[in-house]
C-alpha cells in the first residue's frame, strides 16, 4: 500500500532515510520523563519510525490525509489512539495533548506560514519545534535584520525562540521531487515572558511595518498615528526614517512603545 501524493495538500513524501534521522535526533526533548510530542503531517511514517524507537517522548500524530492515517495504522498499529485525522490549523490541541509539548513535522510548504501562526499562539505551550520547511522560509525565518528577506516571521519567532539552521535538503530527498529546495530548522524557546507592551499592538506594528516594506516606517505606519502622537512629538523620532528590515525584535518593542 502506498499513498498518493497530494498536490492540493502540498504533500511532498520525505524519502531520504538520513534525513529522517538527522529531523529526529534534532529533537532534543529536555527533562527526566518522557517529553510530550506532536508530530505535524506524518504522511507515511519516515520520521515516525524513528521517534517510536525513542524512549524520552510520548507520540501522538495529526493527519489530515484520510489516505495517509490507513496507510499509518497498518504499519504503526500501536498508534490507534494517539494517531488524529484532523486539520492541525483547526484543531484544539490541547484536547488530545497535555502541555507542554513539543513539535516535530515536514510541514506542507504551502501552509507552513499559518502553522508558525498557530504555533505562537501557544508559544508559551511549546518549548521546542523541528521541522523542515520550504528553504526560502528557513532562511526568512533565521535571518537578521537588514536583509530583503528579513520580515514579519522573522520577527515575531525571533522574539520568543532561538533559533537554528540544521542543514538544507535539496529536491531529490523527495517523491515526488518539489520545484524548491528545503531546510531544517530547530526553534528553542528563549528566556523572555514578556515583551513589556501589548503583545497584539506588537503585532500589529510589526505586520503594518512589513506590509509596505519599501516605504519608511513613517509612511507605512501612517495608518496607525493618531492626534496623541503628533501631539507629543512623537512622530519626530528618527526610527520612522527608517524602513522595516533595519530593526531588530527589541527595536520594534521600543517602536510599539512609542504607540
Amino acid at each position: 500500500m502506498e499513498v498518493r501524493a497530494k498536490k492540493a495538500l502540498g504533500q511532498h513524501f520525505l524519502t531520504d532515510q538520513n534525513i529522517a534521522r538527522t529531523i529526529v535526533d534534532a529533537l532534543e526533548c529536555e527533562g527526566s520523563l518522557p517529553a510530550d510530542v506532536l508530530e505535524i503531517g506524518p504522511g507515511m511514517g519516515v520520521l515516525t519510525q524513528y521517534l517510536l524507537k525513542r524512549d524520552d517522548l510520548d507520540l501522538k500524530m495529526v493527519e489530515l490525509d484520510g489516505e495517509s492515517v490507513d496507510y499509518l495504522l497498518t504499519h504503526f498499529p500501536n498508534m490507534q489512539g494517539r494517531l488524529f485525522q484532523a486539520d492541525y490549523l483547526k484543531l484544539d490541541i490541547h484536547k488530545i495533548i497535555p502541555c507542554p509539548y513539543r513539535i516535530i513535522g515536514n510541514f506542507p510548504y504551502n501552509i507552513s506560514s499559518q502553522i508558525f501562526f498557530k504555533i505562537l499562539d501557544d508559544k508559551d505551550n511549546i518549548p521546542e519545534i523541528v521541522c523542515m520547511i520550504q528553504k526560502e522560509v528557513a532562511d526568512r525565518i533565521a535571518e537578521k535584520p537588514g536583509s530583503k528577506t528579513y520580515g514579519i516571521l522573522s520577527v515575531l519567532l525571533q522574539a520568543w525562540y532561538d533559533i537554528e539552521y540544521i542543514v538544507a535538503v535539496g529536491p531529490g530527498a523527495f517523491a515526488p521531487p518539489p520545484k524548491v529546495k528545503s531546510a531544517v530548522i530547530r526553534l528553542k524557546r528563549n528566556g523572555r515572558t514578556e515583551l513589556g507592551v501589548d503583545e497584539k499592538l506588537f503585532k500589529q506594528v510589526v505586520k503594518t511595518a512589513f506590509n509596505q516594506r519599501r516605504k519608511t516606517l513613517r509612511n507605512a505606519l501612517k495608518p496607525m498615528f493618531n492626534k496623541d502622537m503628533v501631539s507629543r512629538g512623537v512622530l519626530e523620532n528618527p526610527v520612522f526614517d527608517l524602513r522595516a528590515e533595519r530593526l531588530g525584535v527589541e527595536d520594534f518593542i521600543e517602536l510599539t512603545r512609542l504607540f
